[in-house]
């Protein structure tokens, strides 16, 4: 009986782990890349230059041209625009209106996160329980046959190493990409805070 045989034949016997986690690794990949395209389209601008236009922007001509340097392409951009846009009499506007608007962006790059490490740390224990049922089932097949031999027991045994594979094979990519986009998340956050922080200095320097 060949692999592929052997993983069609498991298939067809109705194995509900198995049927979960080709769910969860669809839900994994389609998680995977629309992250990754929200990243590209809200998250790359760098910070650095970015903030050297408005800077530059700030000191020469004040906040009406440094807020036309702000598109709404980034999340540092967004995050500096809603500051010009409220810096007035109060600086405190300003700060609150940019601690608003992280929170904001916070929420839309952690958007599905947590669902992909969910999949990532349980797809194993579905593997795992796939296994369990294919041992059963091994039992199962002895029992009802009266004697013992590989052809009596080689399909739950299959079923049980297939599922294990499975649940690895779905678990390792979610887990490697749930910790890249974290890792992602982070120096994004950390980029519009430290915007927050050069901004309210910026501000500062105009009274």
């Amino acid at each position: 009986m060949s692999v592929q045989m052997s993983i069609g034949t498991i298939l067809a016997s109705g194995n509900i782990t198995l049927y979960l986690l080709i769910l969860c690794s669809i839900v994994s990949f389609a998680i995977i890349i629309e992250r990754v395209i929200y990243f590209r389209r809200n998250a790359s601008e760098p910070r650095a230059p970015f903030m050297k236009l408005i800077r530059e922007s700030l000191r020469a001509s004040g906040a009406a041209h440094a807020l036309e340097q702000c598109g709404l392409g980034s999340t540092v951009m967004r995050v500096v625009r809603e500051g010009l846009e409220a810096a007035g009499a109060e600086l405190a506007n300003a700060r609150n209106a940019m601690e608003r608007q992280i929170s904001v962006e916070t929420r839309g790059l952690e958007k599905f996160t947590s669902l992909l490490g969910t999949i990532g740390s349980t797809a194993v224990y579905i593997g795992l329980f796939g296994t369990v049922i294919g041992i059963i089932r091994a039992f199962g097949d002895i029992s009802a046959a009266g004697v013992g031999g590989i052809n009596i027991v080689i399909g739950g045994i299959a079923e049980a190493l297939v599922s294990t594979a499975a649940g690895i094979l779905v678990a390792v990519p979610s887990v490697i990409a749930y910790n890249l986009i974290m890792r992602r998340i982070d120096t994004a956050i950390a980029d519009m805070e430290l915007c927050e922080s050069e901004l309210m200095d910026l501000l500062a320097e105009k009274r």
